[in-house]
């Protein structure tokens, strides 16, 4: 765990969680924050304000469509939501790293070994990071470009927090790793096939617990997501007919990030469009999967056995 590693996992488990905040309470509202799009936005961040993952699940897609994710999930076909978060291939590896058995006594150690007392190291790995982070998204072409300047803010605010986060205090690493290790420990998936075992709305209820713990270690470094999700305004920019943009303002660090999002409507209520875009591409490789691992079950036919008899 050098500092180039160990700054990265709490640097992206911000980043995890600060690209879904979006709107939540603000004390001046924009206009139009009274607007159904508004209060959709609204919704979703106030249920990861509560650390209600299942409840920002089933408000952020149709109800039809969350019955086919649980079925998409149980079948190993998809991990939404998590996937929604960046480097989420390394969610279950850092469960599995905090819940073992020696974790605080392994993990200690290793901050004592090689993090305690390298401040500058750690504040120039941030930095690092930064610089990389802004680099990579500026190449992402899955991204549209109100996206990609969202997310090079987030990033450049987050390395900025970092470089002045005490991250090399024993203390707070300590209670850090304690809190961390006891709430991955209680949520019981530390793999995928954990995650498989349990299901999707039980996986979520699991990672509640894990999500207030990882919220709280951030607050202990300086940076309430709390505080972030309180200080956000939600306005309305436009709605025709089926399609809205709604803005959103929220200070993170020492910084005031203002972003639009575009939602559409969909059986009467308003979703954020990049997340229908996405649980529709999952839906439908979900269904292709499954289209052929049925047809793989299929007995072959004579014409595809070499060893059936002839026809006469």
């Amino acid at each position: 765990m050098r500092p180039t590693q160990t700054t990265p996992r709490l640097f992206a488990a911000a980043l995890c969680v600060g690209m879904l905040l979006g709107g939540c309470r603000g004390k001046e509202e924009l206009p139009g924050a009274a607007t159904e799009p508004a209060a959709a936005v609204r919704q979703l961040v106030q249920h990861l304000h509560d650390d209600d993952l299942v409840g920002y699940a089933r408000a952020a897609v149709p109800p039809e469509q969350y019955v086919q994710l649980e079925q998409a999930w149980a079948e190993g076909h998809s991990r939404w939501p998590l996937t929604q978060l960046p480097l989420d291939e390394r969610l279950a590896p850092l469960l599995a790293t905090l819940s073992a058995p020696a974790a605080e006594k392994d993990l200690q150690r290793a901050f004592r070994a090689q993090i305690a007392g390298q401040a500058a190291g750690v504040r120039q790995a941030a930095q690092s990071l930064g610089l990389f982070g802004v680099q990579y998204l500026s190449n992402k072409p899955d991204y549209s470009p109100a996206q990609r300047e969202h997310y090079v803010q987030l990033v450049q605010a987050l390395s900025e927090w970092a470089m002045a986060a005490p991250l090399t205090d024993p203390q707070l690493a300590r209670g850090s790793i304690e809190r961390l290790a006891r709430a991955a420990r209680e949520a019981g998936v530390a793999s995928d096939e954990d995650l498989g075992r349990v299901g999707m709305t039980a996986s979520l209820e699991r990672l509640g617990p894990f999500l207030r713990a990882l919220k709280q270690t951030l607050a202990a470094y300086g940076l309430s997501l709390d505080d972030t999700a309180a200080g956000v305004r939600v306005g309305l920019v436009e709605q025709n007919g089926d399609q809205a943009t709604v803005r959103v303002q929220y200070p993170l660090g020492a910084r005031e990030l203002d972003i639009e999002v575009a939602l559409q409507r969909r059986d009467g209520h308003w979703y954020v469009a990049r997340t229908l875009q996405k649980v529709d591409e999952v839906l439908q490789v979900a269904a292709q999967a499954r289209a052929r691992e049925a047809a793989a079950a299929l007995p072959p036919t004579p014409q595809d056995d070499p060893g059936a008899p002839a026809k006469p």
